[in-house]
């Protein structure tokens, strides 16, 4: 089976979007609510308990990506059996998964104090640090136990947009009962239970909603040991590249607790809740076009796998360098309506948020690409000396320059170390080595159209000295429209430039004829 890859990457697009703007208006203020009802320390601890869980998650191993991975290929040849056999296995490993976690995390649970710096900015009073643990613990662990693997074959079928529904429609009741609990009842532990629940009634209607439309993917049947022995080494490969991710992504938070305290901590997390959530809705675009990936390397030539990756690289540069362009000019404005000065960070640490954000998306797409083409077992160490490089530069720089060092750890060590090595892995691997060099040489184009638009984006915003309100439009408003006037009139020749439009074009069944208004003179040859 050749899957529909742009009609299901527009489709998954469309509802991972609204979902996404959705998950990132809502806690947005329910962090609002969190600081003005229950103070600073709150969100502290949202973090903190967030990065302890994803360390405990390393248990998963990777399971999931590989599952699904596996699935690609019997998809493609409409094999039923062998599906049913995968599901089988995934749901084996993940109620084993769950067990691992629920008695690992319960290990830990007398040294969870030692992660926060003792004094006025630690725990509050009126909280027990074990109960609190415990229910996150139960929330994480629930997930794994109560129909896990039934959302691989969404995934596998580029269907994403399915759990998406389900998603907006779960997390809504979840965000009620929790601005409840916040601003009427004044409850963190209620707050806490709700999630718990949610996740677990989220789960419960995916795998109806699995069983309504695949029903004839169920879990039953063996695969052959070969098939399991070849499966394992996947997980076994992805096990480093999960234990870097999560060392870089809770390293940062588990280092500011421990070292400068929760206040600290809830401070820089309003400053990483930003990024995140752009992140988050990008990362809706890696998501719903991986399976498509998958199929393509596998259905298609090295050839048109490159130069899908090059319009790919085109679009995320144009939408990266569009997203860092307003965050470093409206960042502070925005921090200053919606926490007050007291608790903003200096520019400079915009400047290392905006680097990161960039740095991230586009390591984010060379990971795509490894994911769906299973390079796994050749990209194996690299996510783990990359994350230990970043611990260590953390645990050193925070020392000396605090927040700003442990920003800055996280970009060098992924600039330096973690984007050669997987552009390398990616290019000897599922694309002809010598087309690395002028793929490097176009990224880097790419790169200094951001950051020149950036400068002149800024330069325009640093004149605007009006109210907070007022600033905030006016700068809005600016970086809504130089950037993209700049990559117009920087790209509008290129060759990619042409496909992307052509590419949109059809996403949007030629309603905006943005081809025939732009007189473009390049085609899009096997474009699905």
């Amino acid at each position: 089976m050749k899957l529909e890859r742009t009609k299901n990457a527009t489709r998954n697009i469309i509802f991972g979007v609204i979902l996404k703007v959705y998950q990132i208006l809502m806690p947005f203020l329910i962090r609002t609510a969190i600081n003005y009802s229950l103070g600073d320390q709150y969100l502290g601890l949202n973090g903190l308990f967030t990065s302890v869980l994803q360390v405990l998650n390393l248990a998963e191993l990777g399971v999931g990506s590989a599952m699904v991975f596996s699935m690609y290929k019997p998809i493609a040849q409409d094999d039923t059996k062998t599906i049913c056999a995968l599901m089988k296995l995934y749901r084996l490993y993940y109620r084993i998964i769950g067990l691992v976690i629920a008695v690992v995390g319960t290990i830990l649970l007398p040294f969870i104090p030692y992660l926060i710096e003792s004094g006025e900015k630690g725990v509050p009073a009126e909280m027990n640090i074990y109960i609190l643990y415990i229910m996150n613990l139960a929330a994480t662990v629930i997930t794994y136990w109560l129909f896990a693997y039934k959302n691989s074959i969404f995934q596998a079928y580029q269907r994403v947009d399915v759990p998406s529904k389900i998603m907006l429609a779960t997390t809504t009741l979840q965000y009620l009962l929790q601005f409840a609990c916040i601003i009427l009842l004044k409850n963190y532990y209620l707050f806490v239970l709700v999630l718990l629940i949610t996740q677990a009634l989220a789960n419960i209607i995916t795998a109806i909603a699995s069983n309504k439309l695949y029903p004839q993917y169920q879990p039953e049947g063996n695969l052959s040991k070969k098939q399991i022995k070849s499966i394992n080494q996947r997980i076994s490969d992805l096990f480093t590249s999960k234990l870097g991710a999560v060392i870089v992504n809770s390293a940062d938070t588990i280092v500011i607790s421990a070292c400068l305290g929760l206040i600290p901590l809830g401070i820089y997390q309003n400053y990483y809740f930003i990024v995140t959530a752009v992140i988050g809705v990008v990362t809706m675009i890696f998501n719903a076009c991986t399976a498509g990936i998958g199929n393509s390397l596998i259905t298609e030539t090295k050839e048109k796998n490159f130069n899908d990756l090059k319009r790919f690289t085109f679009f995320i540069s144009w939408i990266a360098g569009f997203c860092t362009c307003c965050m470093l000019n409206l960042y502070q404005p925005f921090m200053e309506i919606w926490m007050g000065t007291d608790k903003m960070l200096e520019y400079s640490a915009v400047i290392c948020f905006c680097l990161y954000y960039y740095i991230y998306e586009i390591n984010q797409l060379f990971t795509t690409y490894k994911d769906a083409g299973g390079v796994w077992h050749k990209d194996r160490f690299r996510p783990l000396v990359t994350a230990l490089a970043n611990l260590v530069m953390n645990l050193i720089m925070v020392q000396f320059w605090g927040v700003y060092g442990v920003l800055l750890s996280t970009v060098l060590s992924t600039l330096v170390i973690g984007m050669p090595w997987i552009l390398h892995n990616l290019f000897t691997t599922m694309f002809e080595k010598k087309h690395l060099f002028s793929y490097v040489k176009s990224l880097l184009k790419y790169t200094f159209v951001v950051l020149l638009s950036c400068a002149i984006c800024w330069l325009a915003c640093s004149f605007i000295r009006l109210g907070l309100w007022s600033t905030l439009i006016v700068r809005g408003i600016i970086c809504l429209i130089l950037p993209n006037v700049i990559y117009l009139l920087a790209y509008i020749k290129k060759k990619e430039f042409s496909d992307f439009i052509r590419i949109i074009d059809k996403m949007t069944k030629h309603k905006l004829k943005l081809e025939k208004r732009l007189k473009l003179k390049y085609t899009v040859r096997n474009e699905e």
